[in-house]
């Protein structure tokens, strides 16, 4: 027999529905959504729905209608199982014949068994009345008998907690405010998409921005603050990992990973990262991003505190978070300054002496230092920790992968990860600012194989729009099965949108990078998009003679190169 389920899946912590853990059933309701509307309304009509009008088979309309009947289905059959009250979510997919059915769960395998109930009453669309009367109540019971279960193994932490996610800027913004809880002599752990750290040392390698990161990170001994970096994917796949945090951190939301998952549009990707700002205490604080409408926007949803970051001392949101009570962090003659309106504004140190900013040249690490001081302070770390990790973050040193740039011969070479088009950009901006008069930007593109061909034509476009030459570097353990051909033809399809049609293509990140270091001249900037070959490409700058660029030398080359 033909099922409509699609997926049901246990989610352990907060996550898109609820703010605990929940189960999510994905259906396919393609026989109700294209019944005749009299058979449609039969059904309704013997669960117990009086009034309904199904509308017209395939449409809108109909898929509403059952959205309501299935929330109904799910509380008809708890009600047979004594459940009693039960929170439901029901949601539309963007096929017409899809929805979401999600309930929070207190014991798994009970919560399996509603589930299935679910399912079962929804796949006996059609039978005789008296025969789905009876499925119900039959179901019911079922689940009334299950045994229970074990209860949702999300964390209830004992040392205070950092949540960071974000389109761009969470890797860097994670390691920022961690590098600060050391400097003020606490034992940080933190997670990110490159592994688990405790104080400064690799406990494992990968990508651990998920729950297991966070379960990784509170188990270490002796730990006194953990950061956790929080990525899209694990709140969808597992939910968060921590019941609670003490400062949640939304560095921004832009387009990327859309398609993935469920989520197709970017406010359906803000709506599953502001997960994070609902879980935060009512005494913690909720970082936003002032200048970014929709994150700005999820301080609303969160019980804690508001405390915005801008680069611009007049932002309306700047504003608005004071006369609420909230705080700000901004920058004010040239420093980064601390706004309360019970207070005088706080200068904390000048954006020049951070490295990370390239002397403020880099708009999106000013604002990753904005947002890394807030929390900081926002956890009540001195103010002296928060100049001291902030002044000695180095881009090499401390933020692997992310603006690592080089000297070889007479050019720079810059690593970064650089994995959408806002992530590009910011790239091309760095690129431009230390690019010497007459110089050169050579860039190798980038892309894994689970970006949409928009995304990738996109970057394609703005990569040789904003570079002298551009060539593809292929990240081949990260392709998840489409073909390298067909990725270079899309990256090819958005360069030839501005004009340029000679790209070649090269296997891997580090031989797009041995062929743009080979054409290199004076004063000319090389970079690479890198995700898989960020050691390869520095052992290999360094046996070329290749030196780390220091604060001091890259202060120098963005002077030189404005002169």
């Amino acid at each position: 027999m033909a099922t409509s389920l699609v997926e049901l899946r246990v989610l352990d912590g907060a996550n898109l529905y609820f703010s605990r853990a929940a189960v999510k059933l994905t259906l396919d309701l393609t026989a109700l959504i294209d019944a005749p509307a009299p058979t449609a309304k039969a059904y309704a009509s013997a669960l117990g729905l009086g009034a309904t009008r199904p509308g017209r088979i395939g449409s809108g309309f109909r898929q509403r209608f059952a959205i309501r009947v299935a929330g109904h289905v799910v509380r008809r059959i708890a009600r047979e199982a004594g459940i009693g009250r039960i929170g439901v979510r029901v949601r539309p997919e963007t096929d017409v014949h899809r929805l979401v059915i999600a309930f929070p769960w207190a014991h798994e395998q009970r919560a399996r068994a509603l589930g299935q109930a679910i399912v079962d009453v929804i796949d006996a669309f059609g039978t005789d009345p008296e025969q789905l009367t009876a499925l119900v109540a039959a179901v019911g019971e079922r689940v009334r008998t299950e045994p229970a279960g074990d209860p949702p193994p999300t964390l209830r932490p004992k040392v205070p907690v950092v949540a960071v996610t974000g389109t761009n800027g969470k890797t860097t913004t994670s390691r920022m405010i961690a590098h600060i809880g050391r400097a003020a002599g606490l034992h940080v752990g933190w997670s990110s998409t490159d592994g688990v750290y405790f104080d400064g040392e690799l406990v494992e390698y990968g990508d651990f921005s998920g729950p297991s990161g966070a379960g990784r990170v509170l188990s270490q001994p002796g730990i006194q603050l953990a950061v956790t970096e929080t990525a899209r994917g694990g709140i969808l796949r597992r939910g968060i990992g921590v019941a609670t945090n003490d400062v949640s951190v939304v560095t921004n939301v832009s387009a990327d990973h859309l398609g993935l998952g469920g989520i197709d549009t970017v406010d359906q990707l803000a709506e599953v990262k502001a997960v994070i700002t609902k879980i935060t205490r009512p005494r913690g604080w909720c970082v936003v991003n002032g200048d970014d409408p929709r994150t700005f926007a999820m301080r609303l949803g969160s019980p804690a505190k508001s405390w915005v970051f801008s680069r611009d001392p007049d932002s309306p949101s700047i504003r608005t978070v004071l006369d609420e009570g909230g705080r700000a962090t901004t920058v004010l003659d040239g420093f980064v300054t601390v706004l309360d309106n019970a207070s005088d504004a706080e200068p904390l140190v000048k954006v020049v002496d951070i490295p990370m900013t390239l002397s403020g040249l880099s708009h999106y690490n000013v604002e990753n230092a904005l947002a890394a001081a807030s929390a900081a302070l926002g956890l009540g770390l001195p103010r002296a920790a928060v100049i001291e990790g902030l002044t000695s973050f180095s881009p090499n040193e401390n933020n692997p992968g992310r603006m690592n740039m080089y000297s070889l011969r007479d050019f720079t070479v810059v690593i970064d990860l650089a994995h959408n088009e806002a992530g590009l950009e910011a790239l091309l901006e760095i690129m431009n600012g230390v690019r010497r008069p007459g110089g050169r930007l050579l860039l190798a593109l980038g892309s894994p194989g689970d970006r949409s061909d928009e995304m990738v034509s996109a970057m394609g476009a703005i990569g040789a729009r904003g570079a002298d030459r551009v060539v593809i570097g292929h990240k081949d353990t990260y392709l998840r099965g489409r073909p390298s051909a067909e990725l270079d033809a899309v990256f090819r399809e958005g360069t030839s949108s501005v004009g340029v049609d000679d790209v070649p293509s090269y296997p891997t990140e580090l031989d797009a990078a041995k062929a743009l270091v080979a054409e290199a001249g004076p004063g000319d900037v090389v970079a690479v998009m890198s995700l898989q070959d960020r050691a390869s490409l520095d052992a290999w700058l360094q046996d070329e003679g290749a030196t780390v660029d220091t604060p001091e030398t890259l202060k120098s080359k963005v002077e030189r190169a404005q002169h």
